[in-house]
């Protein structure tokens, strides 16, 4: 027990020590503001990056706008059926996969409405329009030092652009403020007999033999490029918007920027989803660690855990010589006796019964009448009678009619159980109570 006792202190003062040099090393890492060099555009970021307040503002206004934390190859399940538009809004943390592009615009080809929403997007999320590439180009590249929570240093040199012409998408628009970082879209036509106007932005998307026109709309246009197009895939859009800064939580208050947000990504009706899984903040992520991430919680579980697997380890391993295992005889002595009743009854033994009874009574007695124990029984008998109440002439025949039994003289069952009984009611008379093996013997034989 004092060796259980001191491996138990010692635990807890080693993990007390553990928790104290977590403690004392822990330095609490403060949150880097948002950058547009590293930028967060989760709508989970309530910084001047993110786009949380889109968010929360659709879901106020009784849009139905979810997250989605999943790949987007769950589109093609039936349980996304309900799903209508799809956002991603600045560079992914996760960049999309090739499968996860094709089931995206395999999507896309069944009617969804993709929303990009992005300076420099993948191009693999951009397939080709029938004869037109669309790519973008990026004309100012935003500085470590660039604060994005500076509405002057984002928009210095960036005034107001207004509609390239009434669309659906700029419905109700005035003029939008995008920042000095927007990219530039650019249309290039791939055969010979639209390379002329490849620089020329598209305004309308022209019915042809019944058809509609792969050709991409413009619908917000600055002094350099395109700012915003769409252009159909299958049978649904791609919408392709240069700037974040425009549906980012420090932009979206500006102008008529919100107005913007609200065409691009609610203008279809339905569900609207919010890529988050490509945000970095898909569901295989561990919500335990990453909720202890940054604090020396981790470290500690890790710590006690090695810990306990020591002492575990160490408490299975022999520091000495092996001790043989204790030998408990789990036999009951009453079962010793009942056996040894049961198997001299059926030998008819009774002569042995009674020798193992009368031997223990004739040292008592003898020792009783403080005679030699190998003194005939006339004398133990005479002697007793002498010093006590007892009838000489009945204690001599029982001691006579025991020890003709134990000689050979015939007896039985019935006759052996009588002597038995004489001899424990002359111990009783004097006061020698029988040993209490003996006992639990007679009563053995008494009833059988």
């Amino acid at each position: 027990m004092r060796q259980r006792f001191t491996i138990i202190i010692t635990i807890f003062v080693l993990t007390g020590i553990l928790l104290a040099l977590n403690a004392a090393s822990y330095v609490r890492i403060e949150k880097t503001p948002d950058t547009e060099l590293r930028p967060d555009r989760s709508t989970y970021n309530a910084g001047a990056t993110g786009t949380r307040a889109l968010f929360d503002f659709l879901n106020e206004s009784g849009y139905r706008a979810l997250r989605l934390r999943e790949s987007s190859v769950v589109l093609s399940n039936k349980e996304n059926a309900a799903l209508s538009t799809f956002v991603v809004v600045g560079q992914t943390i996760v960049p999309f996969e090739k499968e996860e592009a094709e089931s995206l615009l395999r999507w896309v080809a069944r009617g969804g409405r993709l929303v990009i929403i992005d300076r420099l997007p993948q191009a693999r999320l951009l397939p080709p329009s029938g004869d037109w590439q669309i790519t973008t180009e990026l004309v100012q590249y935003p500085t470590v030092n660039v604060q994005s929570d500076d509405l002057e240093e984002m928009t210095a040199g960036a005034g107001p652009v207004r509609a390239a012409q009434p669309t659906r998408l700029t419905r109700d628009l005035d003029a939008v403020l995008p920042s000095r970082f927007a990219s530039l879209i650019k249309l290039a036509a791939t055969n010979k007999i639209e390379a002329a106007s490849d620089e020329v932005p598209v305004k309308t998307s022209v019915e042809k033999n019944g058809r509609l026109s792969p050709a991409p709309v413009v619908h917000l246009q600055a002094k350099s490029g395109a700012l915003l197009i769409d252009y159909p895939h299958g049978a649904g859009r791609i919408i392709l918007l240069s700037d974040p800064f425009i549906v980012a939580n420090s932009g979206i208050n500006r102008a008529d920027n919100l107005q913007l947000a609200l065409n691009l990504v609610a203008d279809n009706g339905g569900t609207i989803a919010f890529d988050e899984y490509h945000q970095g903040r898909g569901v295989a992520r561990n919500e335990l660690l990453a909720y202890f991430a940054g604090t020396p919680v981790i470290a500690i579980f890790a710590q006690a855990a090695l810990l306990m697997a020591v002492v575990i380890w160490t408490h299975g391993r022999r520091f000495a010589r092996p001790l043989p295992v204790p030998h408990i005889d789990r036999r009951s002595k009453l079962e010793f006796v009942a056996s040894m009743a049961e198997l001299q009854q059926r030998a008819r033994a009774y002569d042995l019964a009674i020798e193992n009874i009368y031997a223990r009574t004739r040292r008592v007695l003898a020792r009783y009448s403080g005679t030699d124990i190998s003194a005939p029984y006339t004398e133990i008998a005479a002697r007793l009678s002498a010093r006590t109440a007892l009838r000489h002439d009945d204690l001599e025949s029982l001691m006579r009619d025991c020890e003709d039994a134990i000689a050979g003289a015939p007896i039985n069952g019935r006759q052996a159980l009588d002597l038995i009984a004489r001899l424990r009611e002359v111990e009783n008379k004097l006061g020698l109570g029988m040993r209490e093996r003996e006992s639990r013997q007679v009563k053995e034989m008494l009833k059988m």
